[in-house]
């Protein structure tokens, strides 16, 4: 897996600009996503013209009125500057991504022959469209390959540097824009017009301007606007305490003193934590549709992988030889080595490295064997290779010991004997049972034995199966093959569960049973036939080398085309949840504190007994209203990193993740205020500013 490099939190190219885009979030359209930034700002813009009016009028402790204004301005913008500082970070990737789409040029073909074409922008390609890409050409949307077979160099996108192979036909048709040929020539018909492709759903991801509220989003906005309504009331019934003790609070103070209690901290650093979760995805190379994916991924119970492709290479490699009683190994590699020579399957390049690896045997010279090569078809399901007056065949069992019987009625070659027979039956069904291929090999009607085709589990990926386990999600293998193969390669890779023979109807009712539980489901998955299943799910990660149907039918595109890579989806999942969760304890916390360190210093005036609470020793009334108000609007500047850095992941249960968040940020969130507002209360009566 390809990682981008992560941008740093102090690079001028995003700070700077991030300034700027603060200061446009004060419209109020901006503002009104963020109920409480958006009361902010309300009573920021009320002390604002109580300001100029004292300044009109001549009114009293002007000073202090503009610096209690110029905090509440600041904690506006420092919460502004949060969002805009998790949007900027994503910016430099969008812009090279719009330079790549925008100044593309495609071969828009106008006729059958490759040569007739014109040279058209590729902004103004439409669905349908063909065009022909060349060695060393960018591919100017996103699209099918309808003819040819090409390098494709998708580095741009993925971050990968080696190449793929895209080709008409199957699962590996599907290309992206701003990805290049590096060799041959393909047709490629477009299946996004301009502005929907696959480029532009990365930038509009990037640039934060299609992110939407997710449910718990939404359900914390709703807990914030309630506590803030509260806080309403409490600050309007504290004039008439002062009242009763004789005394007077400006509305500025009192202002100041709501600002100070209402959740500010969260309130000011929500987005920036959203955006944040999906920038983290992008820098995964995973392209998530929506928050809501991303916050799903982190709640998955269940995870439905497609075996082929997915869990094993998806090419079947051959591991071992096994002869007959009476022939050596080394004359069974030899002779499936023979039969392969012409075979380029992977299967047959296997057979010819296996014995290449085990006993040396080097690949002949083809021409000098006088060799005709008998091609694989689906009829005969044999291939093999005629040389000097010998026949070799290697194929399926049933395949070849009919080709065996044949060969005993046209040639009058010795009948196999019954032992022979019976041997490689038993070979083939040991085979069969361990989740392999049996491919056997006769040559001049003689049984020589049995190859063994496996589908390699990748490696380590029992390892991450067992990370999964410990997360609490439980994994289930999809695969077309019969039980029996199934379960053996389920043991193997270390999921729980597996279901065999399955039909694109069988994982979709898996999936809504799992639901129907009360469970979220992820699946992983590439083909077409995987599109329903994908569609269905919780959280759907399609594969980016896959079918456009499985692309546009998941809610996350894993670039890589690494299924494992889920383990970090749900790690960055839970990281959203759990940097939500940390911050919105601190910021409670942190008001409680506030409160308990504020309220009796501005009351010592009217109630001297309150002097015994007092236990920070503020100097004044006015020191400790300011003081508060500077480190309410500081404290958003020093969680920024954290909000977008997210809290560090840990594997614990939900138990034991409330404790330490309650010992950490809640503890925390109670003493730091009390440091904090202390110290800066120092230094502004040290420097008289009040």
């Amino acid at each position: 897996m390809s990682q981008s490099k992560s941008t740093s939190l102090i690079d001028a190219r995003i700070l700077v600009p991030a300034i700027g885009d603060a200061l446009r979030k004060l419209d109020p359209r901006s503002l009104a996503r963020n109920p409480v930034m958006f009361v902010v700002a309300v009573v920021s813009a009320l002390t604002t013209v109580l300001l100029i009016r004292d300044v009109m009028i001549g009114g009293r402790d002007i000073a202090f009125s503009f610096q209690i204004t110029l905090w509440l301005w600041f904690t506006v913008l420092f919460a502004n500057f949060a969002e805009a500082v998790a949007e900027g970070r994503g910016k430099a990737q969008a812009d090279s991504l719009r330079r790549t789409r925008s100044e593309t040029q495609a071969k828009l073909l106008v006729g059958e022959s490759r040569a007739d074409y014109k040279i058209v922008p590729g902004t103004s390609l439409k669905v349908g469209d063909i065009v022909l890409v060349e060695a060393g050409e960018i591919i100017p949307s996103d699209g099918e390959v309808v003819e040819g077979v090409a390098s494709v160099n998708e580095a741009a996108i993925t971050g990968e540097s080696a190449p793929v192979i895209r080709e008409s036909g199957g699962d590996r048709s599907a290309v992206t824009g701003g990805t290049q040929v590096l060799s041959d020539w393909i047709r490629v018909r477009i299946t996004a017009a301009a502005g929907s492709t696959f480029i532009d759903r990365m930038i509009a991801l990037v640039e934060g301007a299609e992110r939407q509220k997710t449910p718990n989003e939404i359900a914390l906005n709703i807990l914030l606007a309630g506590m803030t309504l509260i806080f309403v009331f409490a600050v309007v019934t504290i004039p008439s305490f002062a009242t009763y003790a004789g005394g007077y609070i400006p509305v500025i103070v009192l202002v100041a003193l709501f600002v100070t209690l209402i959740p500010t901290t969260i309130g000011a650093l929500l987005s920036a934590i959203g955006i944040a979760g999906m920038d983290r995805l992008v820098r995964f190379n995973v392209l998530a549709m929506s928050g809501r994916a991303v916050e799903a991924a982190g709640d998955v119970d269940t995870l439905l992988l497609d075996k082929t492709g997915t869990i094993t290479l998806g090419n079947r490699q051959a591991t071992e030889f096994r002869p007959l009683r009476g022939v050596s190994e080394q004359e069974l590699a030899d002779a499936a080595q023979l039969a392969s020579l012409a075979d380029e399957t992977p299967e047959g390049r296997s057979i010819v490295v296996l014995a290449k690896e085990m006993y040396a045997i080097r690949a002949r010279d083809m021409a000098a064997l006088h060799a005709t090569f008998v091609p694989f078809t689906a009829q005969s399901r044999m291939s093999g290779v005629d040389h000097d007056g010998t026949t070799i065949r290697k194929g399926a069992v049933d395949a070849v010991l009919r080709h065996v019987e044949e060969a005993t009625v046209t040639t009058g070659q010795p009948r196999a004997s019954a032992d022979s027979l019976r041997e490689i039956r038993v070979i083939a069904d040991e085979i069969a049972r361990a989740g392999g291929t049996p491919l056997a090999v006769v040559k001049d009607g003689r049984l020589l034995g049995v190859i063994h085709l496996k589908d390699i589990v990748k490696g380590g990926i029992r390892e991450r199966f067992a990370e999964l386990r410990r997360m609490g999600i439980r994994t289930v293998m999809i695969t077309g093959d019969n039980p029996m193969t199934a379960a053996a390669i389920a043991a193997e890779a270390g999921v729980d569960d597996f279901l065999a023979q399955a039909t694109p109807e069988n994982k979709l009712t898996l999936i809504r049973e799992e639901q129907a539980k009360g469970k979220l489901v992820a699946m992983c998955g590439d083909g077409t036939n995987d599109a329903p299943a994908l569609a269905q799910a919780d959280v759907g990660v399609a594969m980016n080398t896959g079918t456009v149907a499985a692309r546009e039918a998941g809610n996350m595109v894993d670039l890589d085309s690494d299924p494992t890579k889920l383990i970090e989806i749900v790690e960055i999942g839970k990281q959203l949840l759990m940097t939500r969760g940390a911050l919105t304890t601190f910021s409670i916390a942190n008001d409680v504190a506030k409160y308990f360190a504020i309220i009796p210093a501005m009351f010592l005036a009217f109630y001297p007994q309150l002097g015994a609470l007092n236990i920070m020793a503020l100097a004044t009334p006015q020191s400790a209203i300011l003081s508060a108000i500077i480190f309410n609007a500081l404290i958003i500047i020093a969680l920024i990193p954290l909000s977008l850095k997210g809290v560090t992941y840990r594997a614990v249960g939900a138990g034991s993740l409330l404790s330490r968040n309650l010992l950490v940020y809640g503890l925390g969130g109670v003493i730091v205020p009390f440091i904090g507002i202390k110290a800066i209360d120092l230094v502004i009566t040290g420097l008289g500013l009040v």
